[in-house]
């Protein structure tokens, strides 16, 4: 009797995991659509990127500007200083991020008491659903120059004089680090939280037999069940690495024009560009390379996870 084939084979085990999983694919459907219409079907407009579109010939039969519309990135040295920050922002983001949701997450599992554990994410995860403007006036509650909490009782206070903020780069760095640490954080310790719940308890109760203690049972079974889960986060958030959270750096900072050397990044510097300009092209062209930059990084990170541990890796 000749083998079957490998094609029919694998089509026939297809047919029989889509009968067997028909009622949930289906609860799927809906989102995939959504998926679908809100993530794939834009990327068509990436022809805006090498078009000079005008609104009487339309996208498609406006004439093609070659690479023209990616000039002005590069036109100054601006765009430099805010590729520069956009890139060391976020690796900060990612790194410091990482390590506080975490800990986060781990000190909540370590209390006792449920209820006092709930009221707790409750409480950290509250700043990710505010609005940025509302973080923004916040911010300028501590650091505005007259009526700020800093410099009327604080540094009053330690016999300090007052400082100029949204006057003096140097501090936003740490201001805009702690702010989305406290904004973040708490929602990204959820996703380590609910792994860490997803443990097998009797790795606990073994090493409890052995002796260990709480900080050795964290550092021998809690940290490393974590690292599949930390490793995927990562190498997705690599992906938005030339993007930026552009309320962050726009709003709290109040559009500071001596701030910039500190606080600009890409999506503001074209934002700005953009006003005077009004041309779609250019800022399709800016998101353009910000995509293109992000999944190349995206996929190359993955890969050589891939090589040194297939179950760190996402794809």
């Amino acid at each position: 009797m000749g083998a079957t084939p490998s094609g029919i084979g694998a089509g026939a085990r297809f047919f029989r995991v889509f009968r067997r999983n028909r009622s949930l694919l289906l609860l799927a459907v809906p989102g995939l659509v959504v998926l679908f219409l809100n993530q794939y079907l834009p990327i068509f407009g990436v022809i805006i990127a090498f078009k000079d579109v005008n609104y009487r010939d339309g996208i498609f039969k406006s004439p093609w500007a070659g690479l023209k519309n990616f000039e002005f990135l590069f036109a100054t040295s601006d765009t430099f200083v805010a590729a520069r920050n956009t890139l060391l922002y976020n690796f900060a983001f990612i790194i410091l991020g990482l390590v506080c949701s975490v800990a986060i997450a781990v000190a909540l599992n370590e209390l006792f008491s449920k209820r006092l554990s709930g009221a707790f994410q409750s409480m950290i995860i509250l700043p990710n659903f505010l609005s940025i403007i509302i973080v923004a006036y916040i911010v300028s509650t501590f650091l505005a120059s007259q009526t700020g909490i800093l410099n009327r009782q604080l540094l009053p206070a330690l016999a300090l004089p007052p400082v100029e903020w949204y006057m003096e780069p140097s501090y936003w760095p740490g201001i805009l680090l702690l702010v989305q640490l406290w904004k973040s954080a708490g929602a990204g310790s959820i996703i380590y939280l609910a792994s860490i719940c997803g443990i097998d308890q009797e790795y606990y109760d073994a090493a409890v037999i052995d002796g260990a203690s709480r900080f050795q049972q964290i550092a021998r079974i809690t940290l490393p069940s974590l690292a599949p889960m930390m490793a995927i986060l990562t190498i997705l958030s690599l992906g938005n690495i030339f993007r930026s959270d552009f309320g962050l750096f726009y709003q709290v900072t109040m559009d500071s024009k001596l701030l910039y050397p500190a606080t600009d990044v890409i999506d503001t510097y074209v934002y700005r560009s953009l006003l005077q300009l009004n041309d779609i092209g250019m800022a399709s062209a800016a998101s353009f390379v910000q995509s293109a930059v992000g999944c190349a990084l995206l996929v190359g990170v993955n890969l050589i996870i891939r090589r040194i541990d297939d179950s760190y890796s996402l794809f």
